[in-house]
């Protein structure tokens, strides 16, 4: 059973406007699918998975478009970037919206074609794995999340209160479709399998990685430091690896999906704020996998239980976002103090702060950082303290509690 992905309706709008679609996200997160649901056998479809296809669109890629004509759903097309000029022509020539949609999942090699060949002729859009409104069958409300009063009401109508057990086997099994809509479907099995076609597809052949061992640990110590700050020295050393080495399989690992780096703001009248991102695992059931917790209950009770609820919140907001054809204007705040909020979403430069917690029993100094933008002379809006309360109450005139369910 098919189903429904927020992301269909930025994607439709894009085709409309493009002659070149582009989606582009890890591998298994329903890229093809969504494509294939929404053509309704109105578009041929090519996969460069397909060694002998992807040969000859290497190859012969004019003769390649001319056995597959538009409208043409390509998969993969980062295995045959030869095509990406010959695709261009075709849509110089005929200019016509919606001839040619594209997936990818590897966007380091991917883009830089993308850039070249097609620029101002292919809309993007990034899918992550299923959000929680999408397993719950309601994809058409899931809307760019921001804590205002009016946003979080209309949130509420369509949510559902989840509980502490709820959350954290959804945390640990994770949101690639394949395992998050099938409860018979083994956890261990599928992830085991999933960093073997990571490392062997994305991270060997594309990336000459030559030492798959290594970057199994670096990929560990990546996932056993989500949700902090970046230290790439400890990283590198933990995979007894270079610093130069580490910043590349990094960079492998943010542009195909995995991790996301979290941006501080910077604000040019505040000298305090520190440069270093913060790191973020996007799919919490991998990195379960790859910090080895064995349950819900174990990870849950264990020293990364906050961490990977932040990094589950934030991979909501994000999916929010971006599943909306929208950029996510997402930073978080640290000075020199050590003082941090979590989350600031910024719009207009107006700031809405976010805080993360694992508490059902939050309280007024969960939130006593937000007074830190003040200095920053920009204009404070709405905040929010996201956790596991089960109603959406205020604490202050501008706060409110905002229950994980609303995500």
């Amino acid at each position: 059973m098919y189903t429904k992905r927020t992301l269909q309706k930025s994607f439709v709008n894009a085709s409309k406007h493009f002659p070149v679609t582009l989606v582009t996200g890890p591998r298994q997160v329903g890229k093809t699918t969504v494509l294939q649901h929404l053509s309704k056998k109105n578009r041929t479809y090519v996969t460069l998975d397909d060694p002998t296809l992807a040969l000859l669109a290497k190859e012969e890629p004019a003769l390649f478009l001319q056995r597959f004509q538009p409208p043409l759903l390509i998969d993969e097309i980062q295995y045959a970037p030869q095509l990406l000029p010959h695709i261009k022509m075709y849509v110089d020539k005929h200019k016509t919206p919606g001839s040619f949609w594209l997936t990818g999942s590897q966007q380091f090699q991917l883009m830089q074609g993308v850039s070249e060949s097609l620029a101002g002729r292919v809309g993007i859009v990034n899918l992550l794995g299923l959000s929680i409104k999408e397993t719950q069958g309601k994809a058409d409300v899931c809307l760019p999340f921001i804590p205002t009063e009016e946003h979080l009401q209309k949130r509420l109508k369509h949510s559902e209160f989840m509980s502490l057990k709820e959350v954290y086997r959804f945390i640990w099994r994770g949101s690639f479709p394949a395992i998050a809509l099938n409860d018979s479907m083994d956890r261990d099995l599928f992830y085991g399998s999933y960093i073997q076609t990571y490392l062997q597809r994305d991270v060997r052949d594309l990336a000459n990685v030559g030492d798959e061992g290594a970057f199994l640990k670096f990929l560990r110590a990546a996932a056993a430091r989500s949700g902090q700050l970046l230290n790439m020295s400890d990283m590198a050393r933990d995979a007894s690896i270079s610093v130069p080495t580490a910043k590349h399989w990094l960079s492998i690992m943010e542009t195909s999906g995995i991790i996301y780096l979290l941006e501080p703001y910077h604000n040019n009248v505040t000298k305090r704020l520190i440069k270093a991102p913060k790191l973020y695992f996007l799919d919490t059931g991998l990195c379960a996998y790859l910090t080895q917790w064995s349950s819900p209950e174990t990870l849950e009770a264990g020293a990364m239980a906050g961490a990977i609820l932040e990094s589950f919140i934030f991979s909501e907001i994000l999916k929010s976002y971006w599943h909306n054809g929208k950029r996510a204007p997402l930073y978080f705040y640290r000075d020199k103090d050590k003082k941090e909020i979590d989350l600031l979403i910024v719009q207009d430069e107006n700031i809405f702060p976010l805080e993360f917690k694992k508490t059902a029993s939050p309280n007024k100094s969960d939130i006593r950082n937000f007074n830190r933008l003040v200095s920053m002379g920009k204009t404070i809006k709405a905040g929010g303290l996201i956790c596991l309360a089960e109603h959406l109450l205020p604490i202050t005139e501008e706060t409110t509690i905002i229950p994980i369910g609303l995500l």
